[in-house]
C-alpha cells in the first residue's frame, strides 16, 4: 500500500560507507517521488541504514523498529525498510521477529531500492540478501553537505579478521573502475563541490578485483594509480581517502600523497591491537612494527600529517600486558584521533566462540583506560597548532553559535571562527588559531578566498 503524504526519513547508523549508502538510497527515494521529512513520526516511509560491527548498535535498531511496528499496527500504509549490515546478517529472522517490517535489504541492493519497493507496493513482503555484481548506480545521492561528498569506490571486504562480520554482510570486494569514479567527480565539481572524500572498506585494497598487470608485474589499478587519475579533476581542491588497512599501505602510495597537492595530510589507518600475538589471532595480516614504518614512512615525508586509527580492547585472550602493548602505542605514536572499543561478539565471527572471552568489568576498564590516553595525547597533538595559521574549508555553520561558522583544517581538524556562512560557506579561510582542544580549535579569521578550479 503506498501512503498518500509520500515522505520519507531515515535512519542511518554506523560508518562512512552507510553514510554515502544512505544518500545514495535518498537520491532513489526523491527520484521516486518521496520527499524528506525531518521527524520520523511523520514520514510514510522510514528506512533504517543499519549496522552490526557493535551489539549495541545491532540493539539499538530493535528499539527504533519496536516503536515503529506499533505505529503500523495503527497506520496501515507506513513502510518499514530494514538496509545495511543487520539486514544482510539476520534476513528474514528480522521478519520473524518484527514481522510489521516491508523490506529487508542487504548494502549490495542498495542501488535496488526502487526496483525492491515497487514489489513492496505491490502487497509483497522482500527479503534481499542474495549476492550480487553492483551495477553502476545512475541516480543522483541526496547529499547532507553542498561541499563536501563522498565516492564509493570500492565495495565489501575479502580479509578475514576473526573478530568481524563485515565480509558476511558486504560482500566480496568489488572495485568500480577508474572511469566512473572519475566521471561521478567531474560532475560533483561541476555542482560545486569542493573536498571529495574516497571511500572503501579497505580502501588501499581498490583494484585488486579489476583486469591487467604492469611490466613489473603489480596490479594495473590501484588506489594510487587512481588518486593520479582523478587528481585534476576541475573544482574540486581536496581529497580524502578512508579508511585504509596496514597491509595493503604502500611506500608509493605515500609518496603518492606527499606529491599530489589536493590529497590532504590525514590518514585513517587502523592498528586495532598494538601486540603481535593479539594481531594474529585478530587476523590481520602485520605486525606492530610494520605499523609504526608505515606511520613513520608518513611523517618523514609529511611531518605535520594528521593520523587517525581504530582500536579495540578485550579481545579475547588479550592479557594485561598485552592490552599495555596497545597503550605504548598508542603513546609511542601520538594520534591526533583515535576511535576505541571495547571487544563485542558478532554472530558468524570465529572469535565469538573462542574461550577466554574476557569479562566486561575488565573490557570496560581497559577502555577507560585507552581512552584516557587518547584524549592526552590528542590534546598534546593539539597544541602544535596554537597561535599557528590555517586553511580552513568552511562547510557550514556551528549548531551551537550561530555568530561562528565551521569548517576543516587540511588534517582534518574541526575548526571554530567567527562569520557568516552565507559568504562564507565553501570557501577557504585562512584562519590564525588561537584556542586549542582535544578534538577541535578555535581561531580568528584572515582572509577567504574562493577556491581555485582547476
Amino acid at each position: 500500500m503506498i501512503a498518500s503524504n509520500r515522505r520519507y526519513h531515515i535512519t542511518t547508523f554506523g560508518c562512512q560507507m552507510n553514510k554515502a549508502d544512505s544518500e545514495r538510497m535518498a537520491g532513489i527515494l526523491e527520484d521516486m517521488g518521496f520527499e524528506w521529512s525531518e521527524d520520523p513520526n511523520e514520514a510514510s516511509l522510514l528506512l533504517y541504514n543499519t549496522c552490526t560491527i557493535r551489539d549495541n548498535a545491532e540493539q539499538k535498531v530493535y528499539s527504533y523498529l519496536g516503536r515503529q511496528a506499533k505505529r503500523k499496527q495503527e497506520q496501515a500504509d507506513l513502510t518499514i525498510v530494514v538496509a545495511g549490515c543487520v539486514a544482510q546478517q539476520e534476513g528474514e529472522t528480522l521478519l520473524r521477529r518484527v514481522p510489521e517490517i516491508d523490506l529487508v535489504m542487504g548494502p549490495q541492493h542498495a542501488n535496488r531500492l526502487e526496483e525492491l519497493l515497487e514489489q513492496v507496493f505491490d502487497g509483497n513482503q522482500v527479503v534481499a540478501t542474495e549476492p550480487i555484481q553492483i551495477v553502476e548506480d545512475i541516480t543522483k545521492p541526496r547529499r547532507d553537505s553542498t561541499v563536501t561528498a563522498w565516492v564509493n569506490v570500492i565495495y565489501g571486504c575479502n580479509e578475514r579478521c576473526t573478530y568481524c562480520v563485515v565480509p558476511n554482510v558486504r560482500g566480496v570486494e568489488q572495485s568500480r573502475t577508474p572511469e566512473a569514479i572519475k566521471a561521478e567527480m567531474v560532475e560533483l565539481g561541476k555542482q560545486g563541490y569542493k573536498e571529495i572524500t574516497l571511500l572503501g572498506q579497505n580502501i588501499d585494497a581498490y583494484g585488486r578485483d579489476l583486469p591487467g598487470t604492469t611490466p613489473e608485474g603489480r596490479h594495473l589499478h590501484t588506489l594510487t594509480d587512481l588518486l593520479y587519475y582523478v587528481h585534476d579533476v576541475p573544482g574540486v581542491d581536496r581529497l580524502r581517502f578512508a579508511t585504509s588497512h596496514p597491509r595493503y599501505f604502500t611506500e608509493r602510495l605515500i609518496r603518492a600523497c606527499a606529491e599530489l597537492p589536493k590529497v590532504c595530510e590525514h590518514f585513517h589507518i587502523p592498528f586495532q591491537s598494538g601486540d603481535n600475538e593479539v594481531l594474529k589471532r585478530m587476523s590481520r595480516g602485520y605486525t606492530h612494527e610494520k605499523y609504526r614504518r608505515i606511520i613513520d614512512k608518513i611523517r618523514q615525508l609529511m611531518p605535520d600529517a594528521s593520523i587517525s586509527a581504530d582500536a579495540i580492547v578485550g579481545f579475547p585472550g588479550e592479557t594485561e600486558a598485552q592490552f599495555e602493548n596497545t597503550l605504548k602505542l598508542v603513546a609511542d605514536i601520538g594520534f591526533d584521533h583515535l576511535n576505541t572499543a571495547a571487544y563485542s561478539p558478532r554472530p558468524g565471527t570465529p572469535a565469538a566462540l573462542w574461550d577466554a572471552q574476557l569479562s566486561e568489568e575488565v573490557k570496560s576498564d581497559r577502555l577507560q583506560r585507552l581512552n584516557h590516553l587518547v584524549a592526552t595525547t590528542a590534546q598534546a597533538r593539539s597544541q602544535r597548532y596554537l597561535g599557528r595559521v590555517e586553511e580552513v574549508l568552511v562547510e557550514d555553520q556551528n549548531p551551537k553559535n550561530p555568530q561562528q561558522v565551521m569548517g576543516r583544517t587540511r588534517g582534518n581538524r574541526l575548526t571554530f571562527f567567527d562569520g557568516d556562512i552565507i559568504q562564507l560557506k565553501g570557501k577557504l579561510v585562512t584562519v590564525k588559531i588561537t584556542e586549542v582542544r582535544a578534538f577541535s580549535l578555535t581561531g580568528e579569521p584572515i582572509e577567504a578566498r574562493q577556491l581555485v578550479v582547476s
